[in-house]
């Protein structure tokens, strides 16, 4: 069976992605609207004039060449799993070549490895251990290993593997919550007593979660410029904020949210969730370091949990971690509050470079390396 690939509208690309329970918030229509500085498109492989994948290409341009990189974040939306992998990329290869990209990127969605809550506990705890891959995971999909194996003999070639999960593109290693079959109170029920003591204080001492919009985006800025000092990253501006909200909320009223936690008139902590289909992501989060002892951050998420299985998520993605577990690592404070949830680690193929100019390829690889 062979595919028939095409340019397909923003209508009939939103329309596949809503039929399905999951996808990634970077592979909607709208997230072309947050990256100003790339050309976005939508592309479907058809059969039978069916629409069976999608993908949102970002392009991006080259100084002073019409050359562009073809990013596919978390994509494309295909059957990652079909034995014939390269009727679906093949198409695509050929069809990105001839609008001038020199090097393609993507990210397949598919996971491999997850470790659940209490392994990664005891490994923090365990000296000898210094990264997830040294632990046997506590399930495996070896689809995902058969998978790896075809691309690289397809000529495609895994990047970032040295970046410990906080590297440039996606995330290869996230925590999850999951919430499918679940009630709250077994969810809540999966939470270690650490973060159940935090919900409890936080709801005696009078913190409110509440809902904001546009016009609270200039608040939750103010805290996350805060966090970006004190954590030592470059924070983005204010402006990707309300791009981001402008170009998401357009499209579904729902697919993105601002919460912000209050503790007598000061807003303490804030954070965005992103949602596709029943899959609903923690995005961003930001913090001051006032009134820690009312533990916002606690309240907040649980707020969010509540709020994504009451509709009907059947995952609470908390995003990037690092998957390094030494006590040495910045980062590792923040998988320890993570997994005081439950849920459980997970790793992604990783994402994938094929090079259609191996000259301009490997100059842009050489200018990374710099950077």
């Amino acid at each position: 069976m062979t595919f028939r690939l095409r340019t397909i509208s923003r209508d009939d690309h939103l329309a596949f992605i809503r039929g399905l329970d999951s996808a990634s918030h970077t592979q909607v229509p709208s997230w072309g609207g947050v990256k100003p500085d790339w050309r976005s498109e939508s592309l479907g492989w058809l059969k039978d004039g069916e629409l069976r994948g999608t993908a949102l290409v970002l392009y991006r341009p080259v100084p002073k060449l019409k050359r562009y990189l073809a990013y596919l974040p978390e994509g494309p939306v295909i059957d990652w799993h079909d034995p014939d992998i390269g009727r679906w990329l093949y198409p695509m290869l050929a069809y990105l070549k001839s609008q001038g990209a020199f090097s393609v990127k993507m990210g397949p969605p598919v996971i491999g490895r997850r470790w659940d809550a209490a392994v990664i506990k005891e490994a923090i705890a365990d000296p000898a251990v210094h990264r997830l891959g040294d632990l046997p995971p506590t399930s495996e999909d070896p689809r995902a290993a058969a998978l790896t194996d075809r691309l690289r003999r397809n000529g495609w070639r895994r990047t970032g593997d040295e970046e410990g999960g906080f590297g440039a593109g996606q995330p290869r290693h996230v925590y999850q919550l999951p919430l499918e079959g679940r009630s709250l109170e077994e969810v809540q029920q999966g939470f270690n007593q650490q973060w159940r003591r935090n919900i409890k204080k936080a709801d005696k001492s009078g913190v409110k979660v509440v809902l904001g919009g546009y016009g609270e985006l200039p608040a939750f800025y103010e805290l996350y410029a805060e966090t970006a000092e004190r954590d030592k990253f470059l924070p983005r501006p204010l402006e990707y904020f309300q791009r981001m909200w402008d170009s998401l909320t357009a499209e579904d009223p729902d697919r993105m949210r601002l919460y912000l936690a209050e503790h007598e008139g000061d807003t303490l902590a804030a954070a965005t969730t992103l949602t596709v289909g029943r899959h609903v992501w923690y995005s961003y989060g930001a913090s001051t370091s006032r009134k820690r002892e009312v533990q916002p951050n606690n309240a907040l998420q649980w707020r969010m949990i509540q709020d994504a299985h009451a509709g009907g998520a059947s995952v609470y993605d908390f995003r990037g971690i690092t998957d390094t577990l030494e006590e040495s690592d910045p980062h590792i404070g923040l998988l320890r509050f993570k997994s005081g949830t439950g849920g459980g680690a997970a790793e992604y193929v990783g994402e994938w470079d094929y090079p259609l100019n191996k000259l301009l390829h490997k100059a842009l690889d050489l200018y990374l390396s710099r950077r």
